[in-house]
C-alpha cells in the first residue's frame, strides 16, 4: 500500500514538521510507502528523510523543470522524472492508493482538491484525507461546509474526505472508506 502525500515546500512552524516526521516514521513502521513530490525542500524533505530513515519505501515523482532548479532529493531510491507537474499529479495517482494532504499552501490545495475531484467524477475510488495538525485545516473544513450549505457541494462527499491527526487515524479511516458514488452517473439508454 501506497500513499500519496501534498505538502509544503516551506517548513512551516516546528509543531508541523514535528508531526509529518512523525506521521511518516508511523506510516514506514506499518509498512505504508510513501509517494510524493520527490524534492528535498520544506515538508516535503522533512516528509521523506523520516519516512527512509524508519525503513520506509519512498517514491518521489518530480517534473524535469524542478530537477534543473535542484530541488529533487538526493537521497532516494526511486525518482521518477517526468515532463510536466500535470504529469507528476497523474504519475502519483497511479502510484498510490490514498491521498493525504498535509500542511502546504497553493499547491498542496491544488493537489488535494484534483485528486479529491477526481474521485467524484469516478475516475477513482481512492480515500482522500487532510491530516490537521493544530487545526491548519478547520478553516477549509468551514468553507466546506459553507458549501454544503449553499447547496454547492453535497454532504455526502464532505463526509468522504477524512481528518485525521495520526497515522493509526489515517490508516482506520483508509480501511473503513467506502467511495460514494460518482457525481454524475449516465442516464440509462
Amino acid at each position: 500500500m501506497r500513499v500519496a502525500v501534498f505538502t509544503g515546500s516551506r517548513n512551516g512552524p516546528p509543531s508541523h514538521e514535528r508531526a509529518v516526521a512523525g506521521l511518516a516514521t508511523d506510516l514506514a513502521r506499518a509498512g505504508v510507502g510513501i509517494v510524493y513530490g520527490g524534492g528535498h525542500v520544506g515538508l516535503m524533505g522533512v516528509v521523506a528523510d523520516a519516512a527512509l530513515a524508519a525503513g520506509g519505501e519512498v517514491v518521489g515523482v518530480i517534473p524535469q523543470h524542478l530537477v534543473d532548479d535542484e530541488l529533487a532529493h538526493p537521497g532516494l531510491p526511486r525518482l521518477e522524472v517526468v515532463g510536466s507537474m500535470h504529469e507528476r499529479k497523474a504519475r502519483m495517482a497511479e502510484l498510490s492508493d490514498a491521498f493525504v494532504a498535509l500542511p502546504g499552501a497553493a499547491g498542496t490545495l491544488e493537489e488535494l482538491f484534483e485528486a479529491w475531484t477526481w474521485g467524484m467524477l469516478g475516475l477513482h475510488a481512492k480515500p482522500a484525507v487532510l491530516f490537521d495538525v493544530d487545526g491548519f485545516w478547520q478553516p477549509l473544513l468551514a468553507q466546506l461546509r459553507r458549501m454544503v450549505d449553499d447547496g454547492y457541494l453535497e454532504g455526502r462527499r464532505l463526509e468522504a474526505l477524512g481528518v485525521v491527526g495520526d497515522a493509526a487515524g489515517l490508516l482506520d479511516f483508509m480501511a473503513g472508506y467506502e467511495h460514494p458514488t460518482r457525481k454524475w452517473s449516465p442516464t440509462p439508454p
